[in-house]
């Protein structure tokens, strides 16, 4: 079944169970609110009815001739739906008048002998009557005996289902009118969601350069802006992924045509004496080379796709910092740089990282300062707005303008540079330390690296 058949089928079925319990509760709040006025209605008129008999005892006034002249079936007051029945000390009926046409009649004993027609229940007594269900009663005592009015509870009844019947009509107009409304909200909002699908479809097709952003109003809207954007970054991923592969073969291609070349000349005899020996060094610093590229690429996949590889705990940044320097300290040497080392006071300079990781993403990132720098390397460490900053400068030529927005990209290399994976491994590192890497030139000159981390909490801290 389609979601828009089943949203207008749940609603209907709500709607209607919504509306039946809604009608039975209705119909107990008016049966008894009209019970409770009828009865009201029945006090009042039985405390008139009393007042006048007492009056009429007090002159000694015979009932029948009373002003309520009950005998002949006739009562001054309004007392149309009600019967009022007087009965004496031994529940004889004196005077009535008569009962609901739908009760027969029958003839009963009144004082003198003499016989009156009262609509009393064929077999029915004014006892019973009061302990029927079926009629409401007022009893009150009056001189005479006793003052019985009698309402039966189906005309209540009647006047309480023609009003429910009439309430039930308008909830039906009203159910209808909403089914249709449903239908039109629902077709509004299941519209962009057929649309959706279809630009899902595209996704699952990898069409992501012909996904379409899909406007459709709260939650609807915000799913589509996702898939949106998805799409985007799943282009750009794939984009980047072809680029890597590219990027990947021609790295891999340049050292082994060098080796496949040196190797074949050795075999054929085209290099002799000391050329054999510079074509098999050529073949070791050439698959060396491929080594170092194969064992970063995996590294950077691992860093991708793994979660064990990375293991964090507590790191304090200056010893790390003073240990890169100690590794990297030959190749310092070799080219006659200084790094000049700072840190802010009385400040604790902890990161929560993989130690091993994160030493090798700040060996890539001097190593890299070594590569351009003059003379001089600066790295800083201190805490700045919450979060612990270190930055690696130097005194080089800086970085072209139009490499800054991927240097961090993989297989991006600059002037000098190697792999170009260096900078990127740097980067999925510190990234994965809930760090942020950025690249800049200094207004001194050169170029200036900075890593943000945020502190590291102890737990419970």
């Amino acid at each position: 079944m389609k979601l828009v058949h089943q949203i207008n089928l749940a609603f209907a079925i709500s709607l209607i169970a919504v509306l039946s319990v809604t009608a039975v509760i209705i119909h107990y709040v008016l049966l008894d609110h009209f019970i409770g006025t009828q009865r009201k209605d029945m006090q009042s008129i039985g405390a008139q009815i009393t007042e006048t008999l007492v009056s009429a005892a007090k002159r000694q006034i015979p009932i029948e001739e009373a002003p309520l002249a009950m005998a002949n079936g006739i009562s001054t007051y309004p007392i149309v739906g009600m019967s009022a029945v007087i009965t004496d000390t031994q529940g004889n009926v004196v005077s009535s008048t008569p009962l609901p046409a739908a009760v027969p009649a029958e003839a009963v004993p009144v004082e003198g002998g003499e016989y009156q027609s009262v609509g009393v229940t064929k077999g029915l007594t004014v006892r019973q009557i009061l302990k029927d269900d079926l009629f409401l009663t007022e009893v009150t005592s009056v001189p005479q005996g006793t003052l019985t009015l009698i309402t039966p509870i189906s005309k209540i009844k009647a006047i309480e289902q023609a009003l429910l019947g009439r309430l039930l009509l308008v909830f039906g107009a009203g159910a209808v009118m909403m089914l249709i409304l449903s239908l039109f909200i629902t077709k509004k909002l299941i519209k962009p969601l057929m649309l959706l699908r279809e630009e899902l479809k595209k996704v699952k097709e990898r069409q992501f350069s012909e996904v379409r952003l899909v406007g459709a109003p709260g939650e609807i809207g915000v799913v589509a802006e996702a898939v949106h954007e998805m799409a985007s970054e799943l282009e750009r991923y794939h984009h980047v992924q072809k680029q890597f592969f590219q990027n990947a073969s021609h790295e891999l291609k340049s050292p082994l045509m060098s080796i496949s070349g040196y190797a074949e000349g050795i075999r054929d005899g085209v290099f002799e004496g000391e050329d054999i020996r510079k074509g098999l060094d050529i073949i070791m610093s050439e698959s060396s080379r491929m080594k170092n590229i194969v064992t970063e690429m995996t590294l950077l996949a691992k860093l991708d796709s793994e979660e064990d590889i990375f293991q964090a705990a507590p790191v304090h940044l200056k010893e790390l910092v003073e240990e890169a320097i100690e590794r990297i300290n030959p190749v310092l040497v070799k080219k006659g740089l200084s790094v000049h080392l700072s840190y802010a006071e009385n400040e604790t300079l902890i990161v929560h990282a993989d130690r091993d990781k994160l030493l090798q993403a700040l060996l890539n990132i001097v190593s890299n300062g070594a590569r351009h720098a003059s003379k001089h390397i600066y790295i800083q460490a201190g805490i700045e707005k919450g979060r612990v900053v270190l930055s690696v400068s130097d005194d080089g030529e800086g970085i072209a303008e139009e490499l800054l927005p991927y240097l961090f990209h993989r297989f991006v290399k600059g002037k000098n540079g190697e792999s170009g994976l260096g900078l990127a491994i740097a980067r999925a590192i510190v990234e994965r330390c809930g760090g942020l890497i950025m690249a800049a030139n200094r207004k001194e000159g050169g170029a200036v690296i900075t890593l943000g981390f945020p502190p590291y909490r102890a737990a419970g801290a």
